[in-house]
């Protein structure tokens, strides 16, 4: 039953675990079970044998019935009419006229949609910096929305209508591109997916058609990333698919990586597709399936038999607030090996290239800001230092430039380091000793294990003009 807590087997130990769906697959019936101070991304589907019922099991307590003797009259307002009397005029009426004037129709087709596709979030974790070693807290002007009180308050609201109008500037503007909060919690329904030599455990809900819900494991091509039920289907596509690298122009190539440059409008199912992927490791930021007005930039590794899909990241064709990443991920396999970085980097040298600064669409995943602010810690740190030896002297402006970061970028990143100071009438930056000294090790790390980094001058790319009709959603 729903909403029950039991003992559920967990990495070999007893865990206490509440039980939030139960549904049928080929395999049996399975549980989905939220661990008690386990993180959401953890949380599984599991089968019977997994949960001791031997132990107690709490059950849910039954729902009140509501006593409509209690319930308390709707306040009602005196209204005069035409001859001077005066009705009563319930409140429900007065709520109903006044929405009914105030909004207009929802549009029928996106009514129906809300099926969406990702945007963006980090990956790795940080090992240096002062304050950087934990999750941000929620006071940090740029941590992330509390998704579960999101959901929450979503739930209890009545849902919002907007027109055709409203609906595209809302997406095109607002952190979530979706008007259903409430999608956050929603509980994930792909068991394992099977994508290239690699088996993936999906950490959140994904909208992919339900048929595929049933299924213990499903197929994903790592090439054209068409998706499969089961193995017959998906040996019959290998033998037939003939694409080995993402469908875009390749502008970068080194020793170890690719990137191509993806356009969302000429190849649409391509980028669903990978929406779809990323979706399941996403958990902040949902997208409408429209991908016309975006970018993908898109990070391989190579071999004999093609290039393998690493992560990417994507960024609107037009953004009116100078974003340059609206989203990012790196697929669970590569995380914590410096790829991270390296897509961070690529954003940042297109930047360059365009003469424009840039910054990720706010707000940030926790993941997502954690690992923007070692990139911003240990790039700022270096040129500090270098200026340090010449005992220059250098403003944020300066640092904005030479990092193609927005100055707000800048400026909370030394707040958060607490390197700005207020000395003596005028703002001053400060290295703190810790600082230095965990740069220094970082770069005698760096001597026997050299980080992954860019090489710009391998970049072959140029910004593009976009026309009207290539950076508006294609509705």
């Amino acid at each position: 039953m729903t909403g029950c807590i039991a003992m559920v087997q967990k990495d070999g130990a007893l865990r206490r675990a509440e039980i939030l769906s139960i549904k049928e697959t080929k395999s049996g019936r399975q549980f989905y079970c939220n661990f008690d101070n386990f993180n959401k991304r953890l949380d599984e589907w599991v089968p019977a044998h997994r949960i001791d019922f031997s132990q107690e099991v709490e059950w849910p307590a039954p729902e009140k019935p509501k006593d409509k003797t209690k319930a308390a009259p709707a306040a009602k307002k005196t209204v005069a009419t035409k001859k001077g009397q005066k009705r009563q005029v319930p409140a429900s009426k007065r709520e109903d006229s006044v929405a009914s004037e105030g909004s207009t129709q929802p549009w029928p087709e996106f009514a129906d949609s809300q099926r969406v596709t990702p945007d963006a979030e980090g990956d790795e974790k940080l090992t240096m910096a002062l304050d950087l070693d934990a999750t941000p807290e929620a006071t940090d002007p740029m941590d992330v929305d509390d998704a579960a009180n999101e959901a929450a308050l979503a739930k209890t609201e009545a849902p919002k209508r907007y027109s055709r109008k409203e609906e595209i500037e809302k997406l095109r503007t607002g952190g979530s591109m979706t008007q259903n909060q409430a999608e956050i919690s929603r509980i994930r329904n792909i068991s394992k997916v099977q994508f290239g030599k690699f088996d993936l455990y999906p950490w959140y809900f994904s909208p992919y058609p339900e048929v595929f819900t049933q299924e213990d494991l499903m197929y994903i091509c790592e090439f054209c990333l068409c998706y499969f039920g089961d193995i017959k289907s998906f040996t019959r596509h290998r033998q037939k698919c003939t694409l080995q690298h993402p469908p875009g122009n390749e502008i970068y190539r080194d020793d170890n990586v690719s990137f191509f440059e993806i356009d969302g409008r000429r190849q649409r199912t391509w980028c669903r597709n990978l929406c779809l992927i990323s979706k399941m490791f996403l958990d902040h930021k949902t997208l409408y399936y429209d991908v016309d007005p975006f970018l993908f930039y898109v990070m391989c590794v190579r071999d004999d038999k093609g290039f393998h899909l690493i992560g990417y990241f994507s960024k609107e064709k037009e953004s009116a607030d100078g974003y340059n990443v609206a989203c990012i991920l790196t697929l669970p396999q590569y995380q914590r090996k410096g790829y991270g970085r390296l897509l961070i980097q690529f954003s940042y040298e297109l930047s360059k290239i365009e003469g424009k600064l840039g910054s990720p669409e706010k707000p940030l995943s926790d993941l997502g800001l954690l690992s923007y602010r070692q990139y911003w810690t240990e790039n700022l740190v270096e040129i500090l230092l270098q200026y340090n030896e010449r005992d220059d002297r250098i403003s944020i402006d300066t640092l904005s430039t030479t990092l193609a970061m927005t100055t707000a970028d800048v400026e909370h990143t030394l707040q958060a380091l607490k390197m700005q100071v207020y000395h003596k009438g005028e703002h001053k930056i400060v290295l703190p000793t810790a600082l230095i000294e965990r740069h220094e090790k970082m770069r005698e790390k760096q001597k026997v294990k050299p980080k992954r980094v860019i090489d710009p001058k391998r970049i072959q790319w140029v910004p593009k003009t976009w026309g009207p009709a290539n950076r508006t959603w294609g509705w």
